[in-house]
């Protein structure tokens, strides 16, 4: 049997034929393609029973329907979240869905600290200057972190891994979420109301999944909550913040530096190249314009371990499929539906 994956990046593959070549050997063939599944693409998946996705492919209804006309039968998903999958539509169908649920947390979370010092710091404009030979430190002044106020929105296994270097470097630990972890409050961290956590952050960084109760967490009203020399990072979903609110606080000459591995409409522009293209997101365009935003293209994860274990798990999620199991991972299937 060949099973197709989409959305395959170049560094990505050899990692996945080589979790697929451990587990199937010579009974399954793997076919990578780098295009992305939507409406248009969907067809080639025709005659394969599992499909591999990732977080910027398109499962909607709609296409759900092409891929079960076509013989699919299961969907394996690349990745923690499933935003972009219609589960309910794939019940109906008969589909099986499954998501790795977890991967390495400290990949996302070293990352969201690799962009909250970068535009604490400058790093990029000092950069760009350097290059340049220009040595001047004019503009580039940074602050120190310790002794500050670190905002974790979200308390699983990444945002207490962001929340530990937080507390390496000397920072106050705020902390929101459904419910209060352990590990967190082993640091120091102290449960509060989102209000309060950011009126009185000098950094928030967000690690909730993206659901229905979370999209546009940051809205215009905690933009001005906010304090005027905060940063915000978010490196989990980008659906998270209100865009045209966060558009608004910049133009005000409000936060200090954002850092954005995701964007609420990254779908069909991240993993892309656009260069050649004349960029017709305004908004996109509009946030690279300031100078204390930085963004990345979703890649936080994007680290050998995290990907060779999202590879393996993938692959057995396969497995159980084959095997007539379900577990954690899945979604939707006989005993989920």
């Amino acid at each position: 049997m060949e099973i197709v994956a989409y959305g395959v990046q170049s560094d990505e593959e050899p990692l996945l034929r080589a979790a697929f070549d451990r587990a199937f050997a010579d009974r399954h063939r793997l076919r990578c393609l780098s295009l992305f599944l939507d409406q248009d693409t969907a067809p080639t998946a025709d005659g394969h029973d599992v499909v591999l996705c990732g977080v910027n492919d398109t499962l909607d209804a709609a296409v759900l329907r092409t891929l079960a006309a076509g013989g699919t039968r299961m969907i394996a998903q690349r990745a923690t979240g499933y935003n972009n999958i219609d589960l309910t539509a794939a019940g109906e169908l008969g589909l099986t869905v499954a998501r790795v649920s977890s991967y390495s947390p400290y990949a996302v979370a070293e990352f969201a600290w690799a962009l909250a010092l970068a535009v604490d710091r400058r790093i990029v404009r000092a950069a760009h200057r350097t290059r340049e030979f220009d040595f001047r430190l004019a503009g580039l002044m940074g602050r120190d972190l310790h002794g500050r106020t670190a905002g974790v929105v979200g308390t699983g296994k990444i945002g207490t891994a962001f929340a530990r270097i937080a507390h390496g470097f000397g920072m106050r630990l705020l902390g929101w979420d459904a419910t209060e972890n352990p590990d967190c409050l082993a640091l120091g961290m102290r449960y509060v109301s989102r209000e309060e956590l950011f009126a009185e952050a000098d950094l928030v960084s967000l690690h909730v999944p993206l659901m229905e109760s979370t999209h546009h967490l940051v809205d215009a009203v905690a933009l001005a909550l906010m304090k005027d020399d905060a940063l915000l990072v978010n490196s989990s979903r980008g659906g998270l913040i209100d865009t045209d609110a966060l558009l608004d606080t910049l133009r005000a000459g409000r936060l200090r530096g954002v850092g954005l591995d995701v964007y609420e409409e990254e779908a069909g522009l991240f993993f892309l190249d656009k260069s050649l293209e004349v960029m017709t997101d305004e908004r996109l365009a509009r946030l690279m314009t300031f100078n204390n935003v930085l963004v990345t293209s979703h890649q936080a994860y994007f680290t050998r371990e995290a990907v060779e274990q999202i590879a393996a798990t993938t692959i057995a999620n396969v497995e159980d499929y084959f095997a007539g199991r379900t577990g954690a991972n899945t979604l939707v299937g006989p005993a989920t539906i």
